[in-house]
């Protein structure tokens, strides 16, 4: 039942819009009386440096996405059968890359990259426990989502099993096309969704909703942004978890590097059900 989905993906959306808003609102009124001290920053994730102009590129990289979304439920809902090819790919790492550069090109004006996303983080030896530990935890939350019946719950509502990219990784033909998928999950999605949705979009949401409120959102948008019914709450949670580790960490390399550990088993995993090595097709790009 598409319907389903696409209600469900206009009502995350319209969820993150009222929570940024209703937490602004409360923000602005709860610090409007300047006699009380200023409030303690959470985190190690800098928020000082963005302001309301910040608030625009959010809006447009987040209507861009619910743009995207909308595109793939008209395509579904008329029937089209999905038709990727090298170019479709080629074009769709420009663009991801063409993201990651504009928000790069927004905020180096105020602070050097470096600086800006903690790339100078002394901690990183951690992440060769972080990094495979946090993969480990994100399959044992989703193993128990799937035991409580999560996947008989998206099945009585007639949604679709499978990603689209799933699916295509383990029916399409054409080595080209698999290889840029391959480069695009493991490679680009790890680097221009870092930067974007935490290096970005979670830090401005965090300046003007507070640390917990900033990170709900992002994470709905996060989610929502992958127009996936069946991986909606998946992702939701493991958004939450990449804003976590940035937050502990203060550096865009954890989130970076367990979102490339992340894709790059599902990747595997696709292959290895491609191959017939594994008889269950289930997993989420």
């Amino acid at each position: 039942m598409e319907n389903v989905t696409a209600i469900i993906m206009h009502a995350t959306y319209g969820l993150a819009v009222f929570l940024f808003v209703v937490a602004a609102a409360w923000r602005m009124v709860a610090h409007s009386d300047r006699s009380l001290p200023p409030e303690i920053p959470l985190g190690k994730v800098p928020s000082w440096i963005y302001g309301g102009r910040d608030l625009l590129v959010v809006g447009a990289i987040t209507g861009f996405y619910y743009l995207m979304v909308l595109m793939s439920l008209w395509m579904t809902k008329s029937g089209k059968e999905i038709q990727i090819s090298a170019g479709d790919l080629v074009f769709n790492i420009g663009l991801q890359f063409f993201l990651a550069g504009l928000v790069l090109v927004v905020v180096a004006t105020r602070m050097r990259p470096v600086q800006w996303l903690g790339m100078r983080w002394q901690g990183w030896p951690w992440l060769l426990l972080m990094g495979p530990g946090t993969v480990v935890l994100m399959w044992v939350i989703f193993a128990g989502l799937y035991s409580m019946g999560y996947n008989e719950l998206m099945e009585s509502l007639g949604v679709k099993q499978v990603q689209d990219t799933v699916e295509l990784f383990q029916k399409n033909e054409d080595v080209v096309v698999l290889v840029l998928m391959g480069v695009t999950a493991v490679i680009v999605a790890p680097i221009c969704e870092e930067v974007v949705f935490r290096g970005y979009l979670y830090p401005v949401l965090k300046k003007f909703n507070g640390l917990w409120v900033g990170a709900v959102v992002s994470a709905l948008i996060f989610s929502a942004a992958h127009g996936s019914m069946s991986a909606l709450l998946p992702l939701f949670i493991f958004g939450l978890a990449l804003v976590y580790l940035y937050e502990r960490t203060g550096s865009i390399w954890a989130p970076m590097v367990v979102h490339f550990l992340f894709n790059g088993a599902t990747v595997a995993m696709q292959m290895l059900v491609r191959f017939d090595y594994i008889p269950v097709p289930e997993a989420t790009l």
